[in-house]
């Protein structure tokens, strides 16, 4: 089974344009996020589903930098761009990240990868987000091909075919839903990209441990914030955007 994850990004972002590419300490938040996502075990290839767009030329140019897969297709259909990429990477299972996660956990990856082998086909569709207790910022989902190839025939409304898989998860009556959710229930932390504060926040934490501790982990993250109790509240008022916004 060939396990590929497919990382959406584009430059022209509405709340943050460019997100993906501002830099921290010399690197774009997109190369952390590669840099990260690439230390999951459990996935064979790493792919990066931009667009066709000449303004997301700079995230190709990066891939090819980085040595990273990069496809390209619509803008707006997310989701024939996700089957496209799984399509010519032949992929077994999807796990779906986004590009605007730079502090994403690869251990929070392989669990989520982990539950959805480990349950010998029981489930279509595996998430850590449905129900959230991890911190915005971590959300993976875990979908076989055929599951992708159904949406991408099936799905019709734009939010459906903008955000990939809400066609699988809307309908718990056809496809079989699995949760990955943890004891202690973090889902109050953002630590997401997706406007200026949403940035500061994630700025001051890689500043503070990525120059010592580049593989720093999710306890590391929260450990920093207990030492800076102010920092959660400079994007506390962010509201998360719902389907279809």
């Amino acid at each position: 089974m060939k396990t590929v994850i497919i990382v959406q990004a584009r430059m022209t972002s509405t709340r943050l344009p460019g997100k993906v590419l501002k830099e921290i300490l010399g690197k774009s938040l997109l190369e952390y996020h590669i840099e990260r996502i690439r230390r999951a075990q459990l996935a064979d290839d790493v792919v990066i589903a931009t667009t066709t767009n000449d303004t997301d030329q700079p995230i190709v140019d990066l891939c090819a930098r980085l040595g990273v897969a990069c496809t390209r297709g619509s803008e707006n259909d997310v989701l024939g761009r996700y089957y496209e990429a799984a399509t010519l990477h032949k992929a077994d299972l999807i796990v779906r990240v986004t590009s605007d996660c730079p502090l994403i956990d690869p251990t929070v990856i392989d669990r989520v990868i982990a539950f959805y082998r480990d349950s010998g086909g029981a489930y279509d569709y595996v998430s850590n987000s449905l129900t959230q207790s991890f911190p915005y910022g971590l959300a993976v989902e875990v979908f076989p091909y055929r599951a992708l190839e159904t949406a991408w025939r099936e799905a019709q409304a734009e939010p459906e075919r903008e955000h990939v898989s809400p066609f699988l998860y809307t309908r718990p009556e056809r496809f079989r839903i699995g949760q990955v959710v943890q004891a202690e229930d973090l889902s109050h932390h953002r630590w997401t990209v997706d406007t200026p504060d949403d940035f500061e926040l994630v700025r001051r934490i890689i500043e503070a441990l990525y120059p010592g501790n580049p593989q720093f982990t999710t306890q590391d993250v929260l450990d920093l914030l207990e030492r800076h109790p102010d920092w959660p509240a400079i994007n506390a008022h962010v509201r998360q955007k719902k389907l279809g916004e």
